[in-house]
């Protein structure tokens, strides 16, 4: 099955050059190797309208994200964003204005929004240009892909009942 083919989906959201804002895209690269093929994992910069083409017609997506909340860094935050939207001012560090929380709002209301919509949102400590990851954010990678190889498992058999019923 090529992969991207269960309508499951991984995305990775950052800016490499930016310190831990990199964080979401280094738990997709670590997450690739572990998931089925049928699983698209993607790498973007958060901007919301590529957000929003990458959740067409998804059935499932898990988002990975850095957030800057106030908590310890390295802190792993899970949001169900299909049951509510993400907090308010945590994900404000998009470059582009829109970022990770108005993309998913604007999927939510134009009725694109995946019905298992999982963001997990790595708390940073350093958003400076040409800045490494934070130690405590290092640390919290592999844990992250971990959680979302759990999830997948469930969420790929429920895609592939559902695709045997369609």
């Amino acid at each position: 099955m090529p992969r991207g083919a269960s309508g499951l989906i991984v995305i990775g959201i950052g800016n490499p050059d930016r310190g831990d804002d990199a964080a979401g895209r280094c738990v997709a690269r670590l997450v690739r190797p572990m998931l089925p093929d049928d699983v698209r994992v993607v790498e973007q910069d958060g901007e919301a309208t590529a957000l929003l083409a990458c959740l067409d017609g998804v059935r499932a997506a898990f988002l990975i994200d850095a957030c800057a909340s106030g908590a310890p860094a390295g802190t792993v935050h899970r949001f169900d964003a299909a049951a509510s939207p993400l907090p308010s001012g945590a994900f404000g560090l998009s470059t582009h204005g829109f970022g990770l929380a108005e993309g998913i709002e604007l999927a939510r209301a134009l009725g694109q929004l995946p019905s298992v919509c999982v963001v997990y949102a790595i708390e940073g400590a350093c958003f400076e240009i040409g800045a490494a990851l934070s130690p405590p954010v290092r640390e919290s990678l592999a844990g992250v892909a971990s959680r979302l190889r759990a999830e997948f498992t469930g969420a790929h058999d429920l895609a592939r009942e559902d695709a045997a019923h369609a």
